[in-house]
C-alpha cells in the first residue's frame, strides 16, 4: 500500500507542475511571438541584408562585407554623420544632465505646489519629440521665428535664421533636446528622496557648507542615478531622428550641418533604396552604441559608489 502510494504521488506532482509550466508558457506566448517576430527575427533579417546590395525589389545579391569596406574607407557623408551625431551627443548629453540635477535639487527643497512644478518640467518630455514640437521649434527659430522677433524687439538685433544657418542649426536640435529633461530630473528627484537627512544634519553639527554637503555627500550617493541617466540619454541621444528630420525637411541641411547619423541611414534605405547598406549603417551603430554603454560600465567602477 505504501509503495503504491509513493509512485502515484509524484506521478500527481509531475502531472501538476506540467500543467504550470504550459500555463506559463501560454502566458507569456503573446510577448515570444513578438519578440521573435517583431525584434529577434527583423534583427537577423538586417544583419542578412547588409551582407547584400539589396535595394527594395528583386533579389538580394550577396555581397559579404563590402557594405562595411565601403562605409569605413569611401563614404564622406557616413563621417559627415558621426561628426555631427557625436557633436550632439557631447553637447546634449551633459547639458541636459545638469539642468535636470539643477531642477530637480532646487524641487527637493520642498517648494509647495511640487506635483504641479513637477508636472510642468515633465511635460516637455512627453511631446518634444513629436512631429508639432518640431515644426514649432523651426518656427521659432526661422528667420522671421519668435525669438528674432523677440531680440529685435527687445534689443533691435536682428537675428539670422538660426536653423538655415550651418553655425548655428545644430546648436537649435542641442537646444531642443536639452529642454526635454524631465524624465532625467523625475529620476533624479526620486535618488534625492532617497538620501538620508541625518547626513545633512550631522554635516551641518560639523559646519560643513551647503556647497560642501552638496559635493560630498549629495554628489556621491546619487551617483547611481547619474550614471542610469547618463546611459539612458547617451542610447537616445545616438537614436535622435525626428527633430532633425522635420527641421532639415529630412535633407540634414543646411550642408549636411544636421544630418544625424539615423537621418543619414534613413536616406540611404527610404531615399536612395539603398536596404543593404543601410542595415550595415544600422548595425555599425549598434556597436558604437555598445562600445559606449560598456565603457560606462567598465568606468562605473571608479566613480560610482553604491551603499555597499
Amino acid at each position: 500500500m505504501s509503495t503504491l502510494g509513493t509512485t502515484e504521488r509524484p506521478a500527481a506532482g509531475s502531472g501538476f507542475r506540467l500543467a504550470e509550466s504550459l500555463a506559463g508558457y501560454g502566458f507569456i506566448t503573446p510577448w515570444l511571438i513578438g519578440f521573435f517576430l517583431l525584434t529577434l527575427g527583423p534583427a537577423v533579417a538586417s544583419f542578412y541584408l547588409s551582407l547584400t546590395d539589396y535595394s527594395g525589389l528583386g533579389a538580394a545579391n550577396w555581397v559579404g562585407a563590402e557594405n562595411y569596406v565601403r562605409i569605413a574607407t569611401d563614404d564622406p557623408r557616413f563621417w559627415t554623420a558621426m561628426n555631427v551625431t557625436f557633436t550632439f551627443v557631447l553637447l546634449s548629453v551633459p547639458l541636459k544632465l545638469l539642468f535636470a540635477l539643477a531642477v530637480a535639487v532646487a524641487l527637493n527643497r520642498g517648494l509647495e505646489g511640487l506635483s504641479l512644478f513637477r508636472a510642468i518640467f515633465y511635460l516637455p518630455s512627453l511631446v518634444g519629440g513629436s512631429v508639432a514640437v518640431a515644426v514649432l521649434w523651426r518656427q521659432v527659430f526661422a528667420g522671421d521665428g519668435l525669438l528674432n522677433q523677440a531680440l529685435n524687439a527687445l534689443f533691435g538685433f536682428e537675428g539670422p535664421s538660426w536653423i538655415s544657418n550651418p553655425s548655428t542649426s545644430l546648436y537649435t536640435l542641442v537646444l531642443l533636446a536639452v529642454w526635454q529633461f524631465g524624465s532625467s530630473m523625475i529620476i533624479f528627484l526620486a535618488g534625492l528622496r532617497q538620501i538620508p537627512q541625518d547626513m545633512y544634519e550631522a554635516a551641518s553639527i560639523d559646519g560643513a557648507s551647503k556647497a560642501r554637503q552638496f559635493f560630498k555627500i549629495t554628489l556621491p550617493l546619487l551617483t547611481p542615478v547619474i550614471f542610469f541617466n547618463a546611459v539612458i540619454l547617451t542610447i537616445d541621444a545616438f537614436k535622435a531622428f525626428t527633430s532633425a528630420f522635420v527641421i532639415s525637411d529630412g535633407t540634414g541641411g543646411p550642408i549636411d550641418s544636421t544630418l544625424f547619423y539615423t537621418l543619414y541611414l534613413y536616406q540611404e534605405a527610404f531615399t536612395n533604396f539603398r536596404f543593404g547598406y543601410a542595415s550595415a549603417l544600422a548595425w555599425v551603430l549598434v556597436l558604437i552604441i555598445a562600445f559606449f554603454t560598456a565603457m560606462s560600465f567598465l568606468t562605473a567602477r571608479y566613480w560610482v559608489h553604491y551603499d555597499d
